[in-house]
Order: C-alpha cells, then structure tokens, then sequence
C-alpha cells in the first residue's frame, strides 16, 4: 500500500535523475545499474579539477546516458577555458549542464562564484538550453540563508531550473518551496533527495575520494552523515511522503527529483524499482 503522499511522488520518480561522483568504477557501475532512460549528473572534485568530470561525461554520453556535467565556478580558469569547455560539451552533444559555484577554497581564475561563470555563458551565446542552479533549504555551512535566496533571485535569468540541495526535513523542505515562491522564483525545482545509503558504504566512499575532498564532503554534508549514521533515522520514501502536499500543488513548480546517490547505484535502482512497483500493484 503506498501512502498517498508518497503516490504524488511517483511520477516524479519515474523521471527522476541521478547524481554521481567521478571515481572509481562508477563508469561500469552506471552502465550495470541505470537505465538509459534516467538521467546521469556527474559532480566535480574541488582537488582533481574538471577534468575527470568531462572524461566521464563524455563517456556515458557517448553510451547513450543523457548527462548533465557541474560546471563548478571556481574550477574554471578564465573565459577561453571556458570556452574549451563548451565545444568540448557542446561537441559531445550535451545541452544540459549544473553550474554551482564548487567547494574549491580559492577560485582557480576570474570566476568567484556561479553568477560569474552563468553571465559568462550567456555571453557565449547561451550554448546549452538547459542550466541548471542550487537552491538550499537549509542553511549553508559557508553562507547565509538570506544571501543564499538572493543568489537564486540574481541567477535566475541565466538559469532554467533549479536543484535544492539535501534536505532530511519535510516541514523546512516545504517551508522553502512556499518561501522562494513568494519572492516570485518561478523556475522550475528538481528536489535534491539522498537515496537509499548505507552509512559504512557511504563513508568508505568518502575516503575513496581522497582525504582534502572528504574533509569537505563531511562538512558540506554533515546532515547528510548524521541522518544516515543513525540506524533507522533516514528513508528517502518517508521524507517523499511528507512532502506529498507540496509535490501535488500546482503553484510549487516541482517538475522532477535529483537524486544524490553517492555512487550507491544499484541499491537505489532497486529502491526505485521497488517503489514503482507497488504503485503498480
């Protein structure tokens, strides 16, 4: 039986996305565990640079994936480095690319944070059709919540859509939708969901990716290890359900879900599968 909240999820799930880091295997572990038919995001490593991040979106696109590569600010040199970016992209056939500004403490060039870099784009001609922004439900380590909310507000003419980051609360989840709303942000909103984890895995798959980026990885996401360092005290279908009102209102503009799946790929394609399954029964 599926909860009616979790039922308004549904066709959200069918189409939802999925996020990944750039290590290890996880070229082969997408291509034994995601469809073609789920989109694939591909983060950048503040210590590896973009380069990794390009490899492997060109890898997966040219499997049949579509793919969607972060174009993290502060990684990106100069103009003419970003434009060696975009034919390298634009040559691989991607249109759809998530441009936050990245956890590098000090920006590699001229790009201080994603405004910078998505005027830049809009410059080029605006070479990709979808692009993508962050949005935060609640409270960045490095910024305030008012600066965060008027960050989207000045992006939003460069942007198509927007990604919230991970979010375990359902109140302040809805809360925030009905906030930016208000301040009449109207793109569209992907919902940022943590999949079905397992804290040892996820931990091991922290220091895979080496000690300066898991340091950051911890601090940027220190919700995210509590909530599933707590036996029982995460479920990404509860939180779905608890949002259900939101999802179904017409006003909040919630068009998918993006997944971050912290390179657990096959677990959550069978937690999806799952849940779309009942709802068939």
């Amino acid at each position: 039986m599926i909860r009616p909240g979790l039922r308004h999820a549904l066709p959200l799930l069918r189409a939802a996305r999925y996020e990944v880091f750039p290590s290890g295997k996880v070229e082969q572990h997408v291509l034994e565990s995601v469809p073609r038919s789920v989109q694939v995001t591909v983060t950048a490593s503040p210590t590896r640079g973009l380069l990794p991040t390009l490899e492997l979106t060109e890898h997966l696109r040219a499997e049949g994936y579509q793919v969607v590569p972060h174009l993290a600010a502060r990684q990106v040199h100069d103009r003419a480095h970003l434009a060696d970016i975009v034919a390298r992209l634009t040559a691989a056939g991607i249109e759809d690319v998530f441009v936050p500004a990245g956890d590098a403490d000090q920006p590699a060039g001229e790009f201080e944070g994603a405004l910078d870099l998505l005027e830049a784009l809009t410059e080029l001609g605006n070479p990709f059709p979808r692009v993508g922004i962050t949005g935060y439900p609640e409270t960045h380590p490095k910024i305030d919540d008012d600066v965060t909310i008027q960050s989207m507000w000045d992006k939003r003419r460069h942007a198509t859509y927007i990604v919230s980051n991970l979010c375990f609360d359902a109140r302040v989840l809805r809360n925030w939708i009905k906030r930016i709303r208000r301040r009449r942000v109207s793109l569209p909103l992907l919902i940022g969901l943590a999949g079905p984890v397992d804290s040892t895995r996820l931990m091991r798959m922290a220091a895979k990716i080496g000690v300066t980026d898991s340091a950051r990885f911890v601090t940027g996401h220190r919700s995210a290890v509590f909530r599933l360092s707590t036996p029982g005290g995460y479920r990404p279908e509860r939180l779905l359900a608890g949002i259900g009102s939101v999802l179904s209102a017409a006003d909040s503009g919630v068009t998918g879900l993006h997944i971050f799946t912290f390179n657990q790929l096959a677990e959550t394609e069978q937690w999806r599968q799952r849940l779309l399954a009942r709802a068939a029964e």
